[in-house]
């Protein structure tokens, strides 16, 4: 009983939280700026001189209520700020943003995810983060065609623990994030063809993983418990 009045504030600040974010997004202009990588930038840049801290707080808020994927915003970043910088900055919002879905997924169970997540996509991942876990969330993490912020909520219904996920969202997550960085900084460009040819090569891997992960990890286990 004594957890009920502790839930209800919790779920009463998360409304208020998400609301203002979604509502101070709204009036700034940034749904309107994020259908391409020059109006976000330009949206950034008119929050000088506090466009890093602006930029950082665009990364955690897309994680948690936008849907605009982080490796647009992660190449807007790039673009003004350079690769070290914007990839830091990325890497530090997401992470936690990925550690407060968790958390509030994990503490306000199904109905709280049933706001952010369909009941087609809960079916569809739930079942199998459950039952791969670890195997599945960083090979998801590692591939650009996962949603990510959705698994995150969704692995909070799991037993997973929180050291653990934030572990995996920590050393798994930026990498894709980088290549976006890389990208918007002008210091990598990939053609069509070789991200083509990257895509596939990830889907084999991931579908391998897939299949044998369980031997895998199960032959690791026994060979580092000798």
């Amino acid at each position: 009983m004594e957890k009920k009045p502790i839930k209800i504030l919790l779920w009463a600040l998360t409304i208020a939280i998400l609301g203002g974010s979604v509502w101070a997004l709204y009036t700034t202009g940034f749904f309107e700026a994020a259908g391409s990588q020059e109006k976000l930038g330009e949206y950034i840049a008119r929050c000088a001189p506090w466009s890093h801290l602006a930029y950082f707080g665009v990364q955690l808020v897309s994680v948690i209520v936008a849907p605009i994927p982080s490796n647009l915003t992660a190449a807007a970043g790039a673009y003004l700020f350079g690769l070290w910088p914007s990839f830091l900055l990325t890497w530090g919002a997401v992470t936690l943003g990925s550690a407060i879905v968790f958390a509030l997924a994990r503490a306000l169970g199904q109905r709280f995810v049933s706001q952010f997540v369909s009941e087609k996509l809960s079916g569809k991942y739930l079942d199998v983060i459950r039952r791969k876990r670890d195997v599945f969330l960083a090979l998801a993490f590692l591939f650009p065609f996962f949603p990510d912020d959705i698994l995150c909520i969704l692995a909070g219904l799991t037993d997973i623990s929180f050291r653990r996920f934030f572990l995996l969202a920590a050393l798994a997550r930026p990498w894709g994030l980088l290549v976006s960085c890389m990208v918007g900084s002008a210091t990598l460009s990939i053609p069509l063809w070789g991200m083509a040819l990257l895509g596939a090569g990830g889907l084999i891997l991931f579908l391998l993983a897939m299949k044998y992960g369980d031997r895998l990890e199960e032959a690791l286990l026994r060979r580092l418990g000798r």
